[in-house]
C-alpha cells in the first residue's frame, strides 16, 4: 500500500520559513517524479514545484520562484519543500504527489498559514 505522509506545516509570520517533508512508502521511490501542490481557500489546486526522479530537473510556479526549493533524498524516500520569504498568499494546504506513467498518489496534506 502506497503512503505519502506530509509534515512540517504550521503557522508562521510573513517573511518566515518552513520546511515541508513528504515521506513515501510502498513504492520504488526513485522511479517516481515528485511534486508539491497547494490548495488555498476558495481556489483550485495548483502545482507549486516538481522534481524529476533523480533530482536533475526542477520546475516551479512563477509565484514561488526564488523563494521555494524542492529537493529529494532517494535513500530516505523523502521529498522536501523549503519555503522562504513566506507571504500571506502562500497560505494553503500543501499536498505531496508521486507520479509515474498511470500511477498517481497523493498525501493527505499539511496546512501552512502565513499571518501576522
Amino acid at each position: 500500500q502506497v503512503q505519502l505522509v506530509e509534515s512540517g506545516g504550521g503557522s508562521v509570520q510573513p517573511g518566515g520559513s518552513l520546511r515541508l517533508s513528504c515521506a513515501a512508502s510502498g513504492l520504488t521511490f526513485s522511479t517516481y517524479a515528485m511534486s508539491w501542490y497547494r490548495r488555498a481557500p476558495g481556489k483550485e489546486r495548483e502545482l507549486v514545484a516538481h522534481i524529476s526522479t533523480y533530482g536533475s530537473t526542477t520546475n516551479y510556479a512563477d509565484s514561488v520562484k526564488g523563494r521555494f526549493t524542492i529537493s529529494r533524498d532517494n535513500a530516505k524516500n523523502t521529498v522536501y519543500l523549503q519555503m522562504n520569504s513566506l507571504k500571506p498568499e502562500d497560505t494553503a494546504v500543501y499536498f505531496c504527489n508521486s507520479r509515474r506513467a498511470n500511477y498517481d498518489y497523493w498525501g493527505q496534506g499539511t496546512q501552512v498559514t502565513v499571518s501576522s
